[in-house]
C-alpha cells in the first residue's frame, strides 16, 4: 500500500460522522456527456485507482461524496453532467517536490538543456500516489533554478512525458528560453520521436498510418481509447514500419506525429496488434500463438523477463533552442526488451511452426 493511501485511509478512520466536521474539497470531476450511468463508488475507483472500494463507501456513507452538491449513498448512479466531488474533513495535502539523488542516464548535456534515457518503473512527476522518486525529484538534485511550465503544474524542467513503464530518450530544459521553445516544437509537432514496439500479431502491411482521436476511455478513466467518428479525444495519428516478424509478434518502430497520453498503446491495440505485455491494454496473456505447453512456457519466460509493456523511445530530435541546429538522438534499448527480442527472433527461427 503505497504511504499516500495509507494516510488517507487513516484519517477516514479517525472521521467521526456525528461531529459534522467542515469538509475540504478533495476531487471534483465532471462527467462526459458520453459517460455510460454507472455507480457513483465504480465510477471514483476508476478515477482514483489508489483508494479502496471500501474506503469510498465508507467516504460515501459519511456524507463525504456529492453529486451535483447533494449528499450520495454508494450505489448512486451516476449520470452524464453531473459534478462529482469528494471531500474530507482535512486540507488537502500540500506537496513539496524535494532533491533527491536518484542517479539518472545522461545521453547529453550544455548550459540549456538535458537529454536523458529514462529507466523503467521511474515516474517523470509527482501525482497520486507518486510523490517521491520521481524524474523530477532527481533534476531537482541535479540541476538548480529549473524553469516551469505552468500547464505541468509547476514541474521543473518538463517538456514531455512518457509513461512510467515506458523506457527512453527524454528532453529536459535548464532555462526559460529552452522550456518555451521545446514545448512550442512539440506543439507544433516540429520533433522527431520514434519508438520500437514488440507488438501481439504478424502486423500485415509493412508501412501503416493510424488516425484516430484518443481520448479517456468512458468505461476505465485510467485508460485511453480511439474515437473514429472525432466526437471525442483528441486528434492522433502513428506512423509504423514494421522492423521484424517473429510469426506470433512484430517489432514495429512508431513515429509520432502528434504526443497523446499513451498514444501507441492505445493505437497499437485499436488495429488488433496490442503490445507485448502490456498490462492495462491486455497484453499481458498470450494473444497469438499455438496451444503447446512448450510455447507458453516460452512466452510466460518473456513476461518474466520483461515485465512491463514492450516500448522504448528510442529517437529523439529537436531544434535546439539556442543554436538553431537540428539534434538527434538515439538510446540503445534496455536489457529486458533485447533479451525478449532475442528470444522471439530464436524461436521464430527455429520453431517448426515457421518451418
Amino acid at each position: 500500500m503505497s504511504q499516500e493511501r495509507k494516510k488517507v485511509e487513516e484519517e477516514i478512520e479517525k472521521i467521526n460522522p456525528d461531529e459534522n466536521p467542515e469538509l475540504f474539497e478533495h476531487y471534483k470531476f465532471t462527467i462526459d456527456p458520453g459517460q455510460e450511468i454507472t455507480r457513483i463508488d465504480k465510477f471514483l475507483m476508476n478515477r482514483l485507482p489508489n483508494i479502496s472500494r471500501t474506503k469510498l463507501k465508507e467516504a460515501a456513507l459519511n456524507g463525504y461524496v456529492k453529486a451535483n452538491g447533494n449528499e450520495v449513498k454508494p450505489n448512486y448512479k451516476a449520470k452524464p453532467g453531473e459534478v462529482i466531488t469528494l471531500s474530507y474533513p482535512y486540507p488537502v495535502r500540500e506537496t513539496e517536490l524535494v532533491a533527491e539523488n536518484i542517479p539518472l542516464d545522461f545521453v547529453y548535456e550544455d548550459d540549456y538543456l538535458a537529454v536523458i534515457n529514462k529507466p523503467m518503473g521511474m515516474v517523470v512527476h509527482p501525482g497520486y500516489g507518486n510523490f517521491d522518486g520521481t524524474l523530477a525529484n532527481a533534476l531537482l538534485y541535479y540541476f538548480d533554478n529549473l524553469p516551469k511550465r505552468d500547464d505541468f503544474e509547476g514541474r521543473p524542467g518538463i517538456v514531455h512525458r512518457l509513461d512510467k513503464n515506458t523506457t527512453g530518450l527524454m528532453v529536459v530544459a535548464k532555462t526559460e528560453k529552452a522550456l518555451v521553445d521545446l514545448s512550442k516544437q512539440f506543439f507544433d509537432k516540429t520533433t522527431e520521436r520514434k519508438y520500437w514496439a514488440l507488438v501481439w500479431g504478424d502486423v500485415e502491411e509493412d508501412e501503416g498510418r493510424i488516425e484516430g482521436n484518443i481520448g479517456r476511455s468512458l468505461k476505465n478513466r485510467k485508460l485511453m481509447t480511439v474515437y473514429e467518428d472525432g466526437e471525442f479525444g483528441k486528434e492522433a495519428v502513428t506512423n509504423y514500419k514494421v522492423l521484424k516478424r517473429f510469426g506470433y509478434t512484430s517489432l514495429v518502430q512508431c513515429q509520432l506525429e502528434t504526443g497523446r497520453t499513451h498514444q501507441i498503446r492505445a493505437h497499437m491495440k485499436h488495429i488488433g496488434h496490442t503490445l507485448f505485455n502490456d498490462f492495462d491494454y491486455g497484453g499481458e496473456v498470450i494473444l497469438k500463438g499455438t496451444t503447446f505447453t512448450k510455447y507458453k512456457q516460452f512466452v510466460q519466460n518473456c513476461f518474466k523477463i520483461l515485465p512491463r509493456q514492450a516500448l522504448h523511445a528510442k529517437t529523439l530530435g529537436f531544434t535546439h533552442p539556442y543554436t538553431g541546429k537540428f539534434m538527434q538522438f538515439t538510446s540503445e534499448l534496455p536489457d529486458d526488451m533485447q533479451e525478449v527480442l532475442d528470444k522471439w527472433e530464436s524461436y521464430a527461427k527455429n520453431s517448426i511452426d515457421f518451418q
